[in-house]
């Protein structure tokens, strides 16, 4: 790879043509620092899923188009073919040029087949209904408190908390409205307001997933050092005493897995609160534009969950109930965000995989086989793949849409790996247990 233009800019390629883009120019970008998972690779087909709708996103790009073209100095690193060697858990990406230019050309016709059906239309009505639907199991939750149902109560406000997650997820990736303005005011009343999440620190995670899904050091939600390790490359961040220390119990985070998904809101609440009351000192504009609003909604969401708990009779009624509201929603959106992804095999660092949009979510991802019950619980997220390979594609739209995908699948030699949740969840199990083994053999290696 070239050395980039200065030491904060960086190269990509759009529509076959390089674009320099300045420091100044990625500070400013409305998507943060997801821009930069694409140094010197293909983001065509990555932009065309983000800004889905966005006349000015495609307004700005024919700006740069005339302003920022370049030509990629020495070779270009998106026509070089380089095979890695196969590690524990670690695809060995092995496309070559030719397959993956049939590839791009075949998605491009996918794409335009998805747009002629009508697949990318809004469905407004559909989100209304799930919004008064979702914030019905809210307002169910505290009449059963007032009852005295505590359980039942508490019950229903972790469901309407994973619920909510759903809907602000499809805010977030502009699926209700075509005004994003609306989007945006949307995600951040039911993230930051009504769920606890921030909405920026989400898309941020939430966006370079999208960008480089299951590559290593790039996509954080494979990144669960230092109590898992999912690929050979987690075992060099083990470097300080307590880190080491923990690599210990890493022969055992197969056992240990299942009891750290309800642990996942907790994690995710601290990591907004964090992003939050920092975001002033961003080197990122949208964060600093919005950190005020954000604050607000999420000191507003914690004022009436402390409330809620306060008017509870007993301080034991109060532990069973926040116990019950954080581990319950924790549980209910974990066991669906770590099956899509984590049972599969993951792509190495810097991947050429970044050029085939395609083949990096397809390969990347497991769906969930359907029902109407798992349609709704998983709120459309059992139709992973479809939903990395349009992100704007609202819901209900999904089911036809998947019917295209396992054709194109078919026809580009490509894996559609879609199991029920046990099947999926043992691989999930089995790709730590590999990395167990390994962690295990290296860690008897040294006392010997």
């Amino acid at each position: 790879m070239s050395d980039v233009p200065s030491p904060d800019g960086m190269r990509l390629k759009i529509n076959g043509k390089w674009l320099e883009l300045d420091k100044d120019f990625i500070a400013k970008h409305p998507g943060g620092s997801v821009i930069t998972q694409y140094r010197d690779a293909d983001a065509t087909h990555i932009f065309h899923a983000f800004h889905e709708g966005s006349a000015s996103a495609y307004k700005q790009l024919k700006v740069l188009e005339k302003t920022k073209a370049t030509e990629y100095p020495g070779d270009d690193p998106t026509e070089q073919f380089i095979v890695n060697p196969k590690e524990v858990n670690v695809y060995s990406y092995d496309i070559t040029i030719e397959q993956e230019k049939k590839i791009v050309l075949n998605f491009e016709k996918l794409r335009q087949k998805i747009h002629d059906e009508g697949l990318m239309k809004i469905r407004p009505w559909f989100f209304a209904r799930k919004v008064t639907e979702t914030m019905s199991f809210m307002f169910l939750g505290f009449y059963l408190q007032y009852l005295g149902y505590y359980v039942a109560s508490a019950c229903s406000i972790a469901l309407a908390w994973q619920q909510l997650g759903w809907l602000t997820h499809e805010f977030c990736h502009h699926q209700p409205f075509k005004n994003r303005r609306l989007n945006d005011l949307g995600s951040l009343f039911l993230g930051n307001f009504a769920q606890g999440f921030s909405r920026d620190w989400w898309k941020d995670k939430h966006n370079t997933h999208h960008a480089a899904t299951n590559v290593i050091d790039q996509d954080g939600d494979i990144d669960l050092a230092p109590l898992v390790a999912m690929v050979p490359d987690d075992l060099l961040k083990y470097r300080e005493p307590i880190e080491t220390f923990v690599l210990k119990i890493v022969p055992y985070q197969h056992l240990y897995f299942t009891m750290m998904l309800p642990l996942l809101r907790f994690s995710w609440c601290s990591q907004s609160i964090v992003h939050v009351f920092t975001a002033n000192g961003s080197e990122y504009l949208k964060d600093r534009k919005h950190a005020l609003a954000e604050q607000i909604a999420l000191i507003g969401h914690w004022i009436w969950v402390i409330l809620q708990l306060y008017l509870l009779p007993t301080n034991f009624i109060r532990f069973v109930y926040f116990v019950i509201t954080q581990c319950g929603a924790g549980f209910l959106v974990a066991h669906v965000v770590t099956y899509n992804h984590n049972s599969v095999d993951k792509f190495p660092e810097n991947s050429r995989a970044l050029n085939n949009f395609a083949a990096l979510n397809i390969m990347g991802t497991r769906n969930m086989n359907p029902s109407p019950f798992i349609d709704w619980l998983w709120g459309g997220l059992n139709y992973q793949i479809e939903h990395h390979l349009f992100p704007t594609m609202p819901r209900p739209n999904l089911t036809r849409c998947s019917q295209l995908v396992k054709s194109f699948c078919k026809e580009n030699n490509l894996p559609y790996m879609v199991d029920d949740y046990w099947t999926g969840y043992e691989e999930n199990l089995r790709q730590l247990e590999n990395m167990a083994k390994m962690v295990e053999s290296k860690l008897q290696g040294s006392e010997t």
